[in-house]
């Protein structure tokens, strides 16, 4: 019991250290404004090459498309699920870019209404005081409109947590996904053709972890303490990303389409755009709910296990001996294989039998998650039984099932179980009763994969996105000290125009 206690007590503190974090940093005092959190995305955005020109364009309006409340458990809320102002989100990702010039169009009425007291106000100076008073500039035109929005909120699309209690120490973990989803498309205003529509999608964590004690320790004496925290992804921050995600794909794919072009080598553009086609390539073999479908497992394997054997059969007092397996499978299609394998086991009852066997199997297997890398898996089929060196010949069936885990591209482990049905009551060498005997097998195992899958992530594919990775830190180096000497020779420029 103390045992448990003391098990359960350790899990408990395991699941509060995981996020010690969050646990350690509780806010406990007002704080100051600062500057707002920047994204991966955003920083990546900010380190791509510059423009040979910028291009002007119009944001007219870029919002929730969705009309969807926030989620409550208490009833209806007129709180929206996403934010409102989602055009200047994605304004502020343009001008970050350094690839757009955006315009004021959300507010154009305002900006009119400006201008015309200007021109009101210079036209009655010009009256009195000043008649070449000069007239007011026209107004930027955008060469591309975006539109779009936030097309889809979708709550609880995942949910779970695990818990435990004993003997009033208990713990709990709860989490929750919800998903958003934006489409972001560049309008053409001289022709009016889409010129690019990209669609970027963002999933949104919240968390609770809490644990709790609540135990008599005297008589009418109760000691109770809990702990725990909640911690909530930002909707804003989420959708800050999601736009700023879909701002580089537009980057990118306009530089693959030649609706734009970069101020830099064209072989750091090539990396840029082979490495977007393989994150695309990877969305597209992305599921729903993060499962990367994507062919692990080569065709030709090497098995190799070793565990136990233990016997069912007329004698009482079966013990377990040990069991050594080799064999060979190939896979039929990532869910399907036939495989060949021999084992060497032995069989006892205690200080009555003890007899090694050889036998020789083929199996059919199911894999039930094969682009995973765990996934369980069935198998059945049929073999023979060797006893008494190779005299002894009897059939057999057998099924069993296990999990297998890729530890690499080549290499699998696993753990499996195994029921095998003779066709002779005298596998102990005793025919008694009208149930014939039986044996089972468990054990552990490597499988060794001869050959790569046909689409798999290979040693040569991850080479070359080492060398797209080394070939664009290079460039940025590189951008990084072209701007250094920039700042440097303005600073020289102005001492030199001040003295």
């Amino acid at each position: 019991m103390k045992a448990i206690r003391n098990i359960l007590i350790g899990a408990i503190y395991a699941l509060v250290l995981s996020s010690c974090g969050s646990y350690f940093n509780q806010p406990y005092q007002v704080e100051k404004a600062r500057i707002g959190e920047a994204t991966e995305v955003g920083k990546r955005l900010r380190e791509l090459p510059e423009p040979v020109e910028p291009v002007v364009v119009g944001v007219y309006k870029f919002r929730d498309q969705t009309g969807q409340y926030k989620p409550s458990e208490n009833g209806s809320t007129f709180s929206t699920a996403v934010t409102q102002g989602a055009t200047t989100i994605l304004v502020k990702a343009l001008e970050d870019s350094q690839w757009f010039v955006p315009i004021e169009r959300e507010n154009l009425s305002n900006l009119l209404n400006e201008r015309n007291i200007i021109r009101s106000t210079r036209q009655e100076y010009r009256k009195t005081s000043n008649p070449n008073e000069p007239q007011l500039p026209p107004l930027l035109y955008a060469g591309i409109l975006l539109e779009g929005g936030i097309v889809s909120y979708d709550s609880n699309i995942i949910t779970g947590g695990v818990g435990a209690r004993y003997f009033g120490v208990g713990g709990s973990t709860q989490y929750r996904q919800d998903r958003i989803t934006i489409y972001l498309r560049a309008v053409s205003t001289s022709s009016g053709k889409i010129l690019k529509t990209v669609y970027v999608s963002k999933t949104i964590l919240s968390q609770a972890i809490d644990a709790n004690f609540f135990r008599y320790v005297k008589f009418k004496r109760l000691l109770e303490a809990e702990t725990g925290f909640t911690k909530n992804e930002p909707v804003q921050l989420a959708v800050t990303e999601a736009i700023e995600k879909a701002v580089e794909s537009l980057i990118i794919e306009g530089l693959e389409d030649k609706l734009w072009t970069a101020k830099t080598e064209p072989q750091e553009v090539q990396a840029i755009i082979e490495n977007y086609n393989l994150e695309e390539q990877e969305a597209d073999a992305t599921q729903l709910y993060n499962r990367y479908l994507i062919e692990r497992r080569g065709k030709d394997v090497i098995e190799l296990a070793a565990g136990g054997a233990i016997i069912d059969g007329d004698y009482p007092s079966p013990q377990i001996e040990h069991n050594f397996r080799a064999g060979y499978k190939h896979y039929i299609n990532p869910f399907f294989n036939i495989g060949a394998s021999f084992n060497k086991f032995v069989l006892a009852n205690k200080d009555v039998l003890n007899e090694g066997f050889l036998s020789f199997d083929v199996n059919a297997e199911y894999n039930v998650l094969p682009y995973d890398k765990l996934t369980p898996f069935a198998f059945a089929g049929g073999g023979v039984n060797f006893a008494n060196g190779l005299e002894d010949a009897t059939p057999k069936l057998q099924y069993g099932a296990g999990m297998e885990y890729l530890v690499s591209d080549g290499i699998g482990i696993k753990l499996f179980g195994e029921y095998n049905m003779t066709f002779s009551d005298e596998l102990d060498g005793v025919a008694n009763g009208k149930r014939d005997d039986f044996y089972w097998r468990v054990g552990a195992g490597v499988n060794i994969y001869l050959t790569k899958p046909y689409s798999a992530e290979n040693e040569e594919r991850k080479l070359e996105r080492q060398q797209q990775r080394e070939l664009k830190r290079e460039a940025k180096e590189q951008r990084k000290e072209e701007r250094r000497q920039r700042k440097a020779q303005k600073r020289q420029d102005k001492n030199e125009t001040t003295n």
